[in-house]
């Protein structure tokens, strides 16, 4: 156990996770403008992005990569750098650093190497569209992008079938009526919002139902990132899910249960969890017996 007091005087690197504007760049804070001047460097996905954000705030300073495919090597030296003593400001192309974002493997081992992590709160995609979507917003899970993979997006969605919470969900333009698609098919005819171009100038908001939607977006250009906002299930839909939990693998053996996971497309690995998951079991017990038989 760790106590980390984030305004008592600290000696050594502090790593910073700047909130950074999704679209209208007077909605940066005075507080992130603060800390990115005062930094000794900026970490960033895209330094071309993040020097447009600099540059209209007239803010000189020392940017490096970090992001996906460098995260490893990058996060090595940023990590040297808080050894040194330094500053660190980290932000994403838009948004909240560390959600659907690299940097959350860099605030791990930031923590992991005992400096502490400080964040400066802003502009968040998910919650700036759920605050508008009209759908309930007492509960909602974060989902982000879904996998790329059909098999895989199919079992997520299949999971996520039954949240009763409203769901937030990322997804890029060439993919979104493929997602809209899939759960149409899953989770059926929900109330859902589609956002996009979220705080600029072309901001838009489609409220219908999913079916609306995806029809609304074959009549329309699919231009810009989008965020869609889906209503949890119903109390008649977690009726259906006992009723299907207990037809489809309740007469299965373990085995028999992992082997159905598998023959949909998931590892071994996954399911033997997936069906833990089902079954109330630890993951351990699960495998011992698959691979008993």
């Amino acid at each position: 156990m760790e106590i980390q007091r984030s305004f008592a005087d600290q000696q050594g690197g502090i790593l910073y996770l700047v909130a950074t504007p999704i679209g209208n760049l007077d909605d940066i804070s005075v507080r992130a403008l603060a800390t990115l001047r005062e930094a000794d460097v900026i970490a960033c996905e895209d330094t071309r992005q993040t020097r447009k954000l600099l540059n209209h705030f007239q803010i000189e300073k020392r940017t490096v990569s970090y992001h996906e495919h460098n995260k490893q090597a990058s996060g090595s030296g940023l990590l040297e750098w808080l050894m040194a003593g330094k500053t660190i400001a980290l932000v994403s192309d838009a948004g909240m650093p560390a959600i659907s974002d690299p940097g959350a493997d860099l605030v791990r081992d930031a923590l992991a190497a005992g400096f502490p992590v400080v964040p400066i709160p802003g502009a968040n995609a998910a919650l700036t569209a759920l605050i508008a979507s009209g759908l309930p917003t007492d509960a909602f899970t974060f989902v982000g992008f879904l996998p790329r993979d059909k098999k895989e997006r199919q079992l997520q969605l299949e999971r996520l079938r039954h949240y009763p919470e409203t769901l937030l969900i990322y997804e890029a333009p060439h993919r979104i009526d493929k997602t809209l698609e899939a759960m149409l098919e899953v989770w059926g005819d929900r109330r859902a919002v589609i956002a996009r171009e979220l705080t600029k100038r072309y901001e838009e908001f489609a409220r219908g139902t999913l079916a609306e939607l995806l029809y609304w977006l074959n009549e329309t250009q699919i231009r810009g990132e989008y965020c869609i906002v889906v209503e949890g299930a119903k109390e008649s839909d977690k009726e259906e899910k006992e009723t299907e939990v207990i037809t489809w693998w309740e007469p299965l053996t373990i085995s028999e249960h992992v082997d159905q996971y598998c023959e949909k497309g998931l590892s071994k690995k996954e399911a033997v969890k997936q069906a833990a998951n089902d079954r109330g079991l630890p993951k351990r017990d699960v495998y011992n017996e698959y691979h008993r038989t």
